[in-house]
């Protein structure tokens, strides 16, 4: 089993809580179930369900009719997986804007666990 945790931007606020809270119900319950089987195959877990993006971040799928959302996450040392950002994906490619959030979001965190 692996340790799913959201990242927290300095005031204490988590951008992938925020968007996973504001689902609605069904698509909720996508990403839900979606999310345990990452808890429970960590890197294992493959398409159709996560992709590796590139640079070591990876995101995680969910499609509820033609509503289809994307949380992007990565792998931090003993068997953690770090949620960082997620969106509604609207275009055929996901948007470099969201890959370079995620980047950015881990650097914040692997700086702040060197500090620890």
């Amino acid at each position: 089993m692996y340790e799913i945790e959201l990242f927290e931007t300095e005031d204490g606020k988590s951008p992938v809580g925020e968007f996973i809270g504001a689902l609605d119900g069904k698509m909720w319950a996508k990403v839900d179930r979606v999310v345990k089987l990452l808890h429970e195959n960590g890197p294992a877990l493959r398409e159709p369900h996560s992709s590796p993006l590139g640079d070591g971040i990876f995101e995680l799928r969910a499609k509820q009719g033609s509503d289809i959302t994307r949380v992007l996450y990565f792998f931090y040392v003993g068997k953690r997986i770090v949620f960082t950002n997620g969106f509604i994906k609207k275009t055929q490619k996901t948007p470099k804007k969201e890959i370079e959030k995620a980047k950015n979001y881990r650097k914040i965190y692997f700086e702040r666990k060197a500090k620890k």
